[in-house]
């Protein structure tokens, strides 16, 4: 018997927030397969792919769901900052898919090499080729290295990104350590969207506490791309303020706005902006970010720019290729590109695919939660929390035709003021999104 999605709320609740199941137009369309079962390849485990591929199983088992992922383990980019603070250790952040893989029926451990969206097949690095129904696209996002000059791949053995969560962020945490006291540690913000708007800024402050602790006589270079601090404005400078002296001749950090960075240079330790060339001593360069490389192969990341992939908000189906879902960071919306969003939307499109596997009118009018804490200190955080519900597109007198949108609604909310309370609620929001996601036991 199919998991009852009443059961959704229940299982939600305290997790990543209620949110409205969103829906697909239309009805199934015949097994490409023909008499086999109806078939859904998932590419990507993270956040939104493994929430889908969970959620779908339990909501409508015939389905038969295969997932293609290339990395053995996944690694929680949401608290990652904290481990180059010290606070957690990359183990921490750190778990197997071994829960996953009993949800599904197929796991291919495999990097995609090509996609055909006419014949609606997959192959792989290791020569599969695997047909399906529906194809869910969940790679997240693809770092831009030749936007800057010099960041090649020598120069990337030796200035991490650390903009997913892995080796990197060990090898950025190992640099910090070698750093010597009175050390210059510059790091960079890319011109929005990119994944995670406040993440950049919690790094600067989980920097900032082990430097505090550490290395006091150090400092922080903040060449930020954009004009301004793009999330949590108020909350990251009075943190800023209370623990590192900001905006004091003693201010262990300093913020530049509108310093994006145009070049790299790893010999000399040196950052190249429009205005000048900043050196540092360990050096923590984000590229600028588009859709993932498998969203190329389908066909699908065809913004303005070919940059990211435009979706109908209540289907996540791509608005040019039938049959192709996306989910997560790769999509061309206003949601925050975080993990509360992926886990979300990504429970979202399961509840519409299993509508529209079943003949039945999916909802037609989706909400989107999302929900993001920050460490701002060893002990402390802050949030913001936003509600985004559908509105239709629609034509005015004059025949203008208004686009259907996803409309940020009044209340949701951001902290007063950082605190221990807000540390513990993000612990805690870690453990059970991890736990939701990759059906770790309670």
């Amino acid at each position: 018997m199919a998991f009852d999605r009443r059961e959704f709320l229940k299982i939600s609740a305290g997790v990543t927030g209620a949110a409205s199941l969103g829906a697909l137009s239309g009805c199934a369309s015949g097994p490409a397969t023909g008499g086999a079962p109806y078939k859904v390849v998932v590419v990507g485990a993270g956040f939104g792919g493994a929430t889908f591929a969970r959620y779908l199983k339990m909501w409508e088992p015939k389905i038969e769901i295969t997932i293609i992922e290339p990395n053995a383990n996944f690694v929680s980019c949401p608290t990652s900052n904290e481990v180059l603070a010290g606070l957690n250790k990359l183990e921490d952040i750190t778990f197997t898919y071994d829960h996953l893989k009993k949800s599904v029926d197929n796991w291919v451990q495999d990097t995609v090499t090509s996609i055909d969206t006419v014949g609606r097949n997959v192959k792989t690095a290791g020569g599969k080729s695997i047909a399906y129904d529906r194809l869910v696209l969940a790679g997240g996002i693809e770092l831009m290295f030749d936007k800057v000059e010099g960041y090649n791949a020598e120069a990337q053995q030796t200035i991490m990104h650390a903009w997913k969560a892995g080796p990197q962020t060990a090898t950025l945490r190992k640099q910090l350590e070698a750093m010597p006291d009175g050390g210059v540690f510059v790091m960079s913000v890319p011109m929005a969207p990119y994944r995670c708007p406040p993440g950049p800024y919690e790094r600067a402050c989980q920097v900032a506490t082990y430097l505090k602790q550490a290395k006091p006589k150090s400092k922080i270079i903040i060449l930020d791309g954009n004009p301004d601090i793009a999330s949590k404005k108020p909350l990251f400078l009075a943190a800023w303020t209370k623990h590192y002296g900001y905006g004091t001749d003693n201010s262990m950090i300093e913020y530049r706005p509108n310093n994006m960075p145009r070049s790299v240079d790893p010999v000399k330790m040196m950052v190249g902006t429009e205005f000048d060339d900043v050196k540092g001593d360990v050096i923590n360069v984000v590229p600028p970010m588009r859709a993932a490389t498998i969203c190329e192969m389908a066909g699908v990341r065809n913004d303005s720019s070919n940059t990211w992939c435009p979706i109908d908000y209540r289907t996540f189906e791509s608005l040019t290729v039938k049959n192709v879902h996306i989910l997560g960071d790769s999509t061309l919306t206003n949601f925050p590109k975080s993990g509360s969003v992926a886990n979300n939307t990504g429970k979202m499109c399961a509840a519409a695919i299993v509508e529209m596997f079943n003949g039945r009118e999916p909802d037609s009018a989706p909400v989107v939660t999302n929900t993001c804490y920050s460490a701002v200190s060893e002990t402390t955080a802050i949030h913001v929390a936003t509600v985004f519900r559908y509105a239709a597109a629609k034509t005015g007198p004059d025949g203008k035709v208004t686009p259907a949108s996803m409309v940020a609604q009044k209340g949701g909310g951001i902290s007063k003021e950082e605190s221990e309370l807000e540390f513990a609620y993000m612990e805690s929001w870690a453990k059970n999104v991890w736990a939701d996601t990759l059906g770790l036991p309670g």
